[in-house]
C-alpha cells in the first residue's frame, strides 16, 4: 500500500509541481484565472470577424499555462536557508518531504502563458527578446535586488518564503506587467486577471496527494513558526529565462528551458561565489544554439559585424548573443518569405506561371502526338 502511494506520489510530482505567478488552491487543482485580453482587435488593429471572435473565445476557455517566464534563484546563502527550512519541516513530519519542492527548481514567477506548438514557442522567444530593453529602460542602469524574509501559505496549501518590502517592489511589478504587455501584444494568451504576488515557493500539499488521507490536510504553522521572520538571503536578478512546466527537467533539477536573457552588467564574479559564464552554463541551448556556439569564430564576426540589435543594445553574454544572432536570422526568412509571397501575388507573375504552365501541357501533349511505337516497326 505505501509503494503505490509513493509511486502515486512520484507520478504527480512532475504533474502538478508547476509554477504559477499568483496561485492559489484553485491553481493546484488545475484551474486558472483567464488572461484579459481584447477579443474585438487583431494585432493590426483589424476588427474580427465574428467567427474569429469565437475561435478566440473557445480558446480563452481551453487556456491552460504550460510555460512561465522564470527569476532562478541561484545565490547559494538563500537556497541553503531554504533547504534548513524544508529539513526542519521534515523532521517535524517526515510524510511531507514529498511535498517539498525539488533541489535546482527555486524561482520567482514572473508570468505564466500557454504555448500550444513550436510557431508560438519561437513567438514567445521573441517576446522575450523585446523584453529586455523594456526592462533596461525600467533598471535604468541599476541591478535588481530581491531580498527574502519570512514564511507565509496560500491557504495553508502552498508554503512560500516571502519577498520583503522594499525599493524592488516597484520596478519589479513594472517589469512582471511589461512581460505581460509584450507577450499579449503578440497574440500569446499570458498571465491572468489576479494581481500579481511574487513569492518563492518550496512546498505544496499537492505534491503528494495521498497526504490527504494520511490526515495532513493543511500545513501547520507551527511547522514553520521557528522562521516566521527569518532573513534567507537576496537574489541580484541576472537572468530571465522561458521555462516549461510539463518538458523533462534539467539534470540539475531546474525547468526545461527554451530561451533566456541576461539582466543588468554582468561582473566576472558575484557575492554568491558563482561566476557570471557559470550562470550562464546552467541553462542548456537548443540544437540551433549549438550549431552557433561550436565555432567562437563564428560568433566575433557575428558580433563586430552586426552594427545594430532588435534590443537596441549589444548584447552582453554569449548567451544573450546567441539568441540576438537566432533572432535575426529568424528575421531574415521571415522577411524572404513575405517577398515570395509578395512577388507570387503579383499579377505579372501570375500571368507568367500560367504562360509557362500553358506552354508545358502544350508541349507534352505535342509529343504524346508524336509518340512511335516502336514494337510495330521492330516486329
Amino acid at each position: 500500500m505505501e509503494m503505490s502511494e509513493e509511486l502515486e506520489a512520484n507520478t504527480m510530482d512532475s504533474l502538478v509541481d508547476m509554477p504559477f505567478a499568483t496561485i492559489d488552491v484553485k491553481d493546484d487543482c488545475g484551474i486558472i484565472d483567464v488572461p484579459q485580453i481584447n477579443l474585438e482587435r487583431s494585432e493590426g488593429n483589424e476588427w474580427l470577424s465574428k467567427d474569429q471572435i469565437k475561435k478566440r473565445k473557445k480558446k480563452h476557455k481551453d487556456y491552460q499555462p504550460n510555460y512561465f517566464l522564470s527569476i532562478p534563484i541561484t545565490n547559494k546563502e538563500v537556497t541553503r536557508g531554504i533547504k534548513i527550512l524544508q529539513n526542519a519541516i521534515i523532521q517535524q513530519d517526515k510524510r511531507l518531504s514529498k511535498a517539498m519542492t525539488n533541489d535546482g527548481s527555486f524561482h520567482v514567477t514572473l508570468l505564466v502563458m500557454q504555448l500550444l506548438n513550436d510557431d508560438e514557442i519561437n513567438i514567445g522567444i521573441d517576446a522575450l527578446l523585446e523584453l529586455k530593453p523594456c526592462i533596461e529602460e525600467i533598471l535604468q542602469g541599476k541591478y535588481l535586488t530581491l531580498p527574502f524574509q519570512g514564511i507565509d501559505t496560500f491557504e495553508n496549501q502552498v508554503g512560500f518564503v516571502k519577498l520583503a518590502e522594499g525599493d524592488h517592489i516597484n520596478p519589479l511589478l513594472e517589469i512582471a506587467e511589461a512581460a505581460k504587455r509584450t507577450f499579449q501584444e503578440k497574440g500569446i494568451l499570458a498571465g491572468d486577471s489576479r494581481s500579481f504576488k511574487p513569492h518563492l515557493t518550496f512546498m505544496k500539499l499537492s505534491k503528494a496527494p495521498w497526504l490527504r488521507k494520511k490526515g495532513v490536510q493543511k500545513i501547520d504553522p507551527k511547522l514553520y513558526e521557528k522562521f516566521i521572520s527569518h532573513r534567507f538571503g537576496e537574489e541580484m536578478v541576472h537572468r530571465i529565462d522561458l521555462c516549461s512546466m510539463t518538458k523533462k527537467k534539467q539534470s540539475n533539477g531546474y525547468y526545461h528551458c527554451e530561451s533566456s536573457i541576461v539582466i543588468g552588467e554582468r561582473a566576472p564574479g558575484r557575492k554568491d561565489g558563482t561566476s557570471a559564464m557559470g550562470q550562464l552554463c546552467c541553462v542548456p541551448f537548443s540544437r540551433d544554439e549549438e550549431k552557433i556556439s561550436e565555432s567562437s569564430t563564428v560568433l566575433k564576426s557575428y558580433s563586430k559585424e552586426t552594427p545594430s540589435w532588435p534590443s537596441g543594445k549589444r548584447p552582453i553574454g554569449i548567451r544573450d548573443l546567441i539568441n540576438e544572432a537566432l533572432h535575426q536570422e529568424r528575421m531574415g526568412l521571415k522577411a524572404k518569405v513575405k517577398q515570395i509571397k509578395e512577388l507570387l501575388f503579383k499579377p505579372e507573375t501570375q500571368a507568367k506561371i500560367r504562360r509557362e504552365l500553358f506552354e508545358g501541357r502544350s508541349i507534352n501533349h505535342s509529343n504524346q502526338g508524336n509518340d512511335v511505337d516502336f514494337s510495330d516497326t521492330l516486329t
